[in-house]
């Protein structure tokens, strides 16, 4: 079946299994977190695999799913970075006569109609819950809950609500612990203003992101790698920007598709402009298929993910400032 975010908290506990998918990786490791909190799930009932792996524990993974705790309660199974190929062992495992356990398969993007979501969506006893990166509407939505939660906040000023809804959303786990920051440096004023948030940025490298981000697609080439170097100096992590790369190709890909620009904060909208003149739809959709590629690289080869994401920026980079030149001829 198909579940939204509203199904989860209560829908968790009638279920097999449950497929988290989407891009926006924190969303999907918080859903999973909390899966693990609604159903009080002890450490020595939890056990967990991830795709690099899969192959090998499957026979760990069917016992450990097909066997009483041995310490009583409830068990869970995470299968991490799934992807279509695992659909057939994985629908073995939770149609398995003899599970015990709830089945939590978290995975990145996948395409519709593939062996995971078609298995997820059509069963009776799982459910299959998109992650999609939130919009400025739920991003919005997301921080006023959050803020007034967490610190009583009473009011959130509108070009503070700007910034925030323009730097924020690529990743919730992200999200959250920059509200988190602005909710204690708040403290007792109950009120966000501008100010504020631009005084919590060096904790989150924020404004070295969007020199990143935006001087990469706009050909800047000296001004991204600068960005960059910055990042990997304050020990940002690689594959958080190779996301948040994933998210701002995204967006460019839907201004040149349908000729809207999103709604910016002034600091970046004059690159951005630049990047949907330079940028043809082709291009962004083969940059898509290399990120997912960079990703999987970070995770599996061994090599250094700053030396991968470093030659990925310069390369990239360098290619953005060949073709603004063609498109000036």
């Amino acid at each position: 079946m198909k579940w939204k975010e509203s199904d989860f908290k209560s829908g968790i506990k009638t279920i097999k299994s449950v497929l988290i998918y989407g891009p926006d990786a924190g969303q999907v490791d918080e859903l999973c977190d909390r899966a693990i909190e609604i159903l009080q799930i002890d450490r020595d009932n939890l056990f967990s695999v991830d795709a690099d792996e899969f192959r090998d524990k499957q026979d760990a993974l069917f016992a450990e799913s097909c066997s009483p705790s041995m310490f009583g309660g409830q068990k869970m199974v995470i299968i991490s970075n799934a992807t279509d190929s695992m659909a057939k062992t994985i629908s073995e495992l939770v149609l398995h006569p003899g599970l015990c356990a709830t089945v939590i398969v978290c995975a990145g993007e996948l395409r519709a109609g593939g062996g995971l979501r078609a298995m997820f969506e059509s069963g009776d006893n799982i459910a299959a819950l998109p992650c999609y990166t939130d919009d400025a509407r739920t991003l919005a939505t997301l921080i006023r809950d959050t803020l007034s939660s967490a610190a009583g906040i009473d009011q959130i000023t509108p070009d503070a609500m700007e910034y925030m809804t323009t730097h924020l959303g690529g990743d919730r786990g992200i999200t959250r612990g920059f509200l988190t920051k602005i909710a204690l440096y708040v403290g007792d004023k109950h009120v966000v203003e501008l100010d504020d948030v631009e005084k919590c940025l060096p904790d989150t490298s924020a404004s070295d992101i969007d020199d990143y981000l935006y001087s990469l697609t706009a050909g800047y080439v000296p001004q991204t790698m600068t960005a960059l170097d910055r990042l990997m100096y304050d020990n940002v992590e690689p594959n958080m920007l190779v996301r948040m790369l994933n998210s701002h190709f995204k967006k460019l890909l839907t201004a040149v598709v349908d000729g809207q620009l999103p709604r910016l904060f002034w600091k970046v909208s004059d690159k951005f402009n630049r990047a949907v003149k330079i940028w043809p739809e082709s291009e962004i959709d083969a940059v898509l298929v290399r990120l997912n590629e960079l990703e999987r690289q970070l995770r599996t080869t061994g090599m250094p993910p700053e030396v991968l994401l470093r030659d990925f920026s310069l390369k990239l980079a360098l290619k953005t400032t060949k073709m603004a030149a063609r498109r000036r001829k």
